[in-house]
C-alpha cells in the first residue's frame, strides 16, 4: 500500500502542469516579500508613526512601492507559469512567457479614465491568479503546439540566434494572441465584461471553501504530512493546488490593513508558513527540541545536535531523513497531529479575537519562530505568544514519542556496547599466556 501511495503521490508532484504552477508562484515570491517589508515599514507599531508618515505624505511612497511589488504578484506569475511549462518542453520559455503577459493584460478588463485607460492593480495582484494560472498554462501549451509542429519562420544560418529565434517565435506568439482574443471578444459579445469573475466564481469559490476553512485546512494539513511521510515533498504536492487561495487571503489582508479595516481572512499563506508549519512539515520544531534536550541514546543526541538550528529556520531535511521521520511509523502520530493542533490553536485565538489575524505581510519562511509570529500579525506581541504556545503544545504532542524511540535507540546501544565487551573480553582470554 505505501510503495502503491508513493508511487501516486510521486506522479502527481512530478505534473508538469503543477511543477509550471508552482514555479510562476515562487517567481513571484520576491516581489511579495520585497512589498512586504515595505508593508511593515509603513506600519510599524508605534506611537504617532503612522500620522508623522501620513504628514509628510510618505505613506503615499511606500504605498506606491507596495502596490508595485506585492500588486503586481499574477503579472509575475504568468510569466512564471508559462516559461517554466514551455521550458519543459524545451520550447522558447522566455517568448512564451512574454506572450502569456501580453495574452493576461489583454483579457483584463481596462481601468477608463478621463486621462486615458490601463489595467487595473487589483488584476495584477492577487486576485488575478486565477485567470494568470489558467492564461499562463494554455498559452504555453497553444505555443508549444505549433513550434512541435514546425510551423514557425525560419531564417538563414547567418541570422543572429536571437533574431532567429523572435522570428520563430513569431507563428506560435501569433496564435496565442488570436486565441485570447477571441475568449476576450466572445465574452464581451455575451454580456460578461469580466473573465477573472467568471473564473473566480468557477475555479475560486470551490477552492477558497477548502483553503479558507479550518476544516478544509486541517484536510491539507493532513495530506501534507503523508507525502512527505512518503518520501514525498508535501509542499511540493499540495501547496501548487490551495496556495493560489492562501495568497488570494494575505493579498485581502494586505490591502485591509493598509485601509486600516478589519482584516477578512484568518487562514492565508502566512497563517500556514508561520503559524501551522513551525520547523517546516509536520511542525517538527516539537521534534527537534525533544531531541536536543530530552534523548539519552548517543544516536539521537547526535541528530539533536544537527538538526536543532536548521529546525529553528523552519529546515527540517536533517530530522526527516536522518531520525528518520520518513516511513518511520512512530513518529507517524505526532507528524499528523503537531500541525493540526498549531492550526486548531491558532485558528481560534485568532478567532476570538485573543490573538490578532495576519497582516498581509509575508514574512520568509524561514525566519524563526516568535520573530515570524510578531512580524506576521503587524508587529503584534499577540502573534509572538501564540508561537510559544503552539511550540510547547508541538513539544509535548512529540515527546512521548520520542521517549519511546528514545529507550529503544537506547536498548539496541546498549546491547551493541555489551557485545563489544564481551568479544574484547574473549580476545583477551584467547591471547597465549607470557
Amino acid at each position: 500500500m505505501i510503495e502503491t501511495l508513493e508511487r501516486y503521490a510521486g506522479r502527481i508532484a512530478a505534473q508538469r502542469h503543477l511543477q509550471s504552477l508552482r514555479d510562476g508562484i515562487v517567481l513571484a515570491m520576491p516581489l511579495i516579500i520585497i512589498g512586504s517589508i515595505f508593508l511593515i515599514l509603513g506600519n510599524l507599531p508605534i506611537q504617532g508613526y503612522p500620522e508623522m508618515l501620513a504628514e509628510y505624505g510618505i505613506n503615499e511612497w511606500i504605498n506606491k512601492i507596495v502596490n508595485a511589488t506585492f500588486g503586481l504578484m499574477a503579472l509575475a506569475a504568468v510569466f512564471g507559469m508559462s516559461r517554466s511549462l514551455a521550458n519543459y518542453y524545451h520550447t522558447d520559455g522566455t517568448s512564451a512567457g512574454i506572450l502569456a503577459i501580453a495574452a493576461y493584460i489583454l483579457v483584463s478588463p481596462d481601468l477608463v479614465s478621463e486621462t486615458g485607460a490601463g489595467v487595473n492593480y487589483t488584476y495584477l495582484g492577487s486576485s488575478g491568479l486565477f485567470v494568470a494560472i489558467v492564461v499562463g498554462l494554455s498559452s504555453a501549451e497553444i505555443f508549444r503546439f505549433f513550434v512541435q509542429k514546425n510551423w514557425v519562420i525560419k531564417m538563414p544560418d547567418g541570422v543572429p540566434p536571437a533574431v532567429s529565434q523572435s522570428f520563430a517565435a513569431l507563428l506560435p506568439g501569433l496564435m496565442v494572441i488570436l486565441f485570447w482574443s477571441a475568449i476576450y471578444i466572445i465574452l464581451q459579445i455575451s454580456g460578461i465584461e469580466n473573465i477573472h469573475d467568471v473564473l473566480t466564481n468557477t475555479l475560486g469559490r470551490p477552492l477558497s471553501a477548502v483553503g479558507s476553512s479550518i476544516w478544509g485546512t486541517l484536510l491539507m494539513v493532513g495530506f501534507n504530512s503523508l507525502f512527505w511521510f512518503i518520501g514525498i515533498h508535501g509542499a511540493n504536492t499540495t501547496n501548487p493546488i490551495i496556495q493560489p487561495i492562501w495568497l488570494q487571503n494575505t493579498d485581502a489582508n494586505r490591502l485591509a490593513f493598509q485601509a486600516g479595516e478589519e482584516l477578512p481572512h484568518i487562514i492565508t499563506n502566512e497563517f500556514m508558513m508561520n503559524f501551522v508549519w513551525i520547523g517546516g512539515g509536520g511542525a517538527t520544531i516539537g521534534l527537534v527540541i525533544c531531541l536536543f534536550f530530552f534523548v539519552r541514546s548517543q544516536q539521537n543526541k547526535a541528530m539533536g545536535k544537527l538538526s536543532f538550528l536548521p529546525g529553528l529556520f523552519n529546515i527540517n531535511e536533517p530530522v526527516m531523513f536522518g531520525l528518520p521521520v520518513v516511513l518511520n511509523f512512530k513518529m507517524l502520530v505526532p507528524f499528523i497531529l503537531s500541525p493540526m493542533a498549531n492550526a486548531l490553536i491558532t485558528y481560534f485565538a485568532m478567532a476570538s479575537g485573543l490573538v490578532a489575524k495576519p497582516a498581509g505581510i509575508v514574512v520568509p519562511w524561514t525566519m524563526p519562530p516568535i520573530i515570524s509570529g510578531y512580524l506576521a500579525t503587524g508587529g503584534q506581541n499577540s502573534g509572538a505568544v501564540i508561537q510559544i504556545v503552539t511550540v510547547a503544545v508541538s513539544t509535548l504532542i512529540y515527546y512521548p514519542f520520542v521517549r519511546s524511540l528514545d529507550k529503544d535507540k537506547l536498548r539496541v546501544e546498549e546491547e551493541e556496547r555489551a557485545s563489544r565487551e564481551k568479544d574484547h573480553y574473549t580476545q583477551q582470554m584467547q591471547q597465549p599466556q607470557a
